[in-house]
């Protein structure tokens, strides 16, 4: 779910954007929020330093501009990290004329990893690395509507994608300790938090966090689902439609600030919550969810029928064997939703303490949870022993 605001330099692309469907209801505890809509500026020093690592980084003809030629705009693209900026020039023969400036917290990690993807043409070119973040390229592009995800033809690309992505080497930690490794990260940090009446607190103890995720963790225990280099966030937002595709491949899969080794169940799951969720809301709490939009039984086995047949191309199944594989990934990845939900959810109530995003974290939040329990409870009428 997460994404984040950014800055390109240069001229016309999209980024990336992030957040849910029709409007959830707050719990009492909430409290609530006056209408407000999002703002959006940018300071002259933002300016100055985009200016500056343009010039420093690419070399060549930025050197020769002037501040005043520089044009620099923010790049919407979800709900965490900082702004990203795309910065734009006149024609610069060879050399980039189009930068999207991206600022990230764990910088070699998510460099090594960028720079891997982009070498592997599973991602945009990198083009320089400094302390504060990177420059990459600016494609143009447009990130894909929520209500697109659900187009067959769009779903069995990305179903497509994501078999790729899957089937990557990288040289990162290969045991899946993300997942809960990270979700109990969040929690010790949600109880931390000081106590005094905080809205977080209530969604913890109504929901009862600790012990939820224990219950979590034994049914995923008892779900096989193979370790595979995962995104951990296809959402609408981090996935391009390219205005200029190289080839027949019009998609790219951007914001790997989450990726990792982890459960293949995790990233299918997570991708099809996303159908529900549209972060493009411009009025609080900037989202909308619409729990119906999650995909049916038949959108499933579209999606992972796709996927299946890049992951097995190289295989010949019997009908028996196909249809196997197909009834097991749908119960892998509808126990692993449930993790997407938890995560995010985690991931929302500590954001409501730390960012200063203009987002009803809160009630996203709080959305998540009665998803998550909404859909338990629908698991465990399929699967009563589970």
């Amino acid at each position: 779910m997460a994404a984040a605001e950014g800055t390109g330099v240069a001229g016309g692309g999209a980024a990336d954007s992030r957040l849910t469907k029709n409007s959830l209801q707050q719990s009492k505890g909430l409290g609530a929020v006056p209408s407000r809509r999002r703002a959006r500026s940018l300071s002259r020093d933002a300016e100055r330093r985009a200016y500056q690592w343009c010039r420093e980084y690419l070399g060549g003809a930025w050197r020769r501009v002037r501040p005043e030629e520089l044009r620099v705009c923010p790049v919407r693209s979800g709900v965490s990290l900082g702004t990203p900026l795309r910065t734009a020039l006149p024609d610069m023969g060879p050399l980039p004329s189009s930068i999207f400036l991206q600022g990230v917290d764990s910088l070699v990690l998510e460099s090594v990893m960028f720079a891997i993807l982009a070498e592997r043409s599973l991602g945009p070119q990198l083009y320089g690395v400094f302390p504060e973040g990177r420059l990459e390229q600016y494609l143009p592009s447009r990130p894909l509507k929520t209500r697109e995800l659900r187009e067959p033809v769009l779903s069995a690309a990305i179903a497509t994608k994501m078999a790729h992505f899957h089937g990557m080497e990288m040289p990162f930690t290969k045991e899946p300790h993300w997942l809960f490794g990270t979700m109990e990260r969040y929690l010790k940090q949600i109880q931390d938090l000081p106590s005094t009446g905080l809205p977080q607190m209530n969604l913890v103890e109504m929901y009862s966090l600790k012990d939820e995720m224990n219950n979590l963790r034994k049914l995923l225990d008892a779900t096989p689902s193979p370790v595979v280099f995962c995104h951990n966030d296809i959402q609408e937002g981090n996935i391009l439609l390219l205005s200029e595709p190289e080839n027949a491949d019009s998609l790219m899969l951007v914001d790997f600030e989450y990726s990792s080794y982890n459960y293949r169940g995790f990233d299918i799951g997570n991708h099809f919550c996303e159908w529900v969720y549209d972060y493009t809301h411009e009025e609080w709490p900037f989202y909308k969810a619409r729990p119906t939009d999650y995909p049916t039984r038949g959108q499933q086995l579209h999606f992972i029928r796709h996927y299946l047949a890049e992951i097995k191309k190289s295989e010949t199944l019997s009908p028996e064997e196909q249809k196997k594989l197909e009834e097991d990934l749908l119960t892998e990845v509808n126990r692993y939703a449930l993790a997407s939900h938890f995560f995010w959810g985690l991931w929302s109530i500590l954001q409501a303490s730390m960012s200063t995003i203009e987002f009803g974290y809160l009630e996203y939040a709080q959305s998540r949870f009665q998803f998550y329990f909404q859909q338990k409870m629908q698991l465990t009428n399929f699967y009563p022993s589970s």
